[in-house]
């Protein structure tokens, strides 16, 4: 049992090394770095929450930039978690060489790689907080419902870091990224109840926009902050998503591993 528990507590350390690591890359910079994580879904905020939302009145009983204000905390997430592990771990498995550099340190590949899910999800988390804060001044987060609802934006984020991992590890070139960005981030970013409401789409496809993680992360966070969803609901929603980071998770962990191993 001790020496179980030593080990367990040597893989945490191992985890924070690798997400030290980076951090203390992100560091070198953070001010850049941090500036457009959070300027980009902050231009956005505005150039569609009020931009667009000028000209529609209401949408579900609310403004519509306190309608889409939930979904940009799981866009912001979403894109900035997938992107630094799809594009951040295929030039450190492929070109810098680092995670080969690791697995000779006494790290191990599971390790490695939650330490690197772990960081693409905070950086994700880190760049949607940005952008509640900066909602805050505005008055779009004026209550504590905001703190559950962050929570599953973390969630979200975690399950994108883990999604972008997985790419990494079937990819052979770095242009290949393109292939899942523009057929399934891209997308889905538009279609899982960002913009506009799921009952404005046909049946069949509101049916299959239920099979994606975003439309999950989109309901449950607007259910927290908007109400009118019952709390099982949000439940389902949160539950899914959980189901769908541990299923990729254990994806990357087989698919990964090999990779450092051989």
């Amino acid at each position: 049992m001790i020496s179980s528990g030593k080990d367990l507590y040597l893989k945490r350390v191992g985890i924070w090394n690798v997400w030290g690591r980076n951090f203390l890359v992100f560091r070198k910079s953070w001010i850049v770095n941090l500036f457009w994580m959070v300027v980009e879904p902050t231009f956005v905020l505005f150039s569609i929450g009020y931009g667009v939302g000028a000209f529609i009145s209401s949408i579900q009983g609310v403004a519509y930039v306190d309608f889409f204000f939930p979904a940009l905390l799981c866009l912001t997430a979403m894109m900035v978690a997938f992107f630094e592990t799809a594009y951040g771990s295929y030039s450190k498995l492929n070109f810098q060489k680092i995670y080969q550099a690791m697995i000779l340190s006494p790290l191990e590949p599971k390790e490695i790689i939650f330490g690197e899910i772990l960081w693409g999800g905070s950086k994700g988390f880190l760049s949607a907080l940005g952008v509640t804060l900066v909602a805050t001044v505005f008055g779009h987060t004026d209550n504590l419902l905001i703190i559950p609802a962050l929570l599953v934006v973390f969630i979200c984020a975690i399950l994108f870091s883990s999604l972008g991992l997985l790419v990494v590890s079937f990819i052979k070139s770095h242009d290949q990224i393109s292939v899942p960005t523009s057929g399934f981030i891209v997308p889905m970013s538009f279609i899982c109840g960002t913009y506009f409401p799921l009952e404005q789409m046909p049946v069949a496809l509101k049916y299959l926009v239920y099979l994606l993680p975003l439309t999950h992360a989109v309901g449950a966070v607007r259910g927290i902050l908007l109400g009118g969803m019952p709390w099982w609901q949000i439940g389902l929603h949160i539950l899914v998503l959980l189901l769908l980071t541990l299923l990729v998770v254990r994806a990357v962990q087989g698919r990964i591993s090999k990779k450092l191993i051989h």
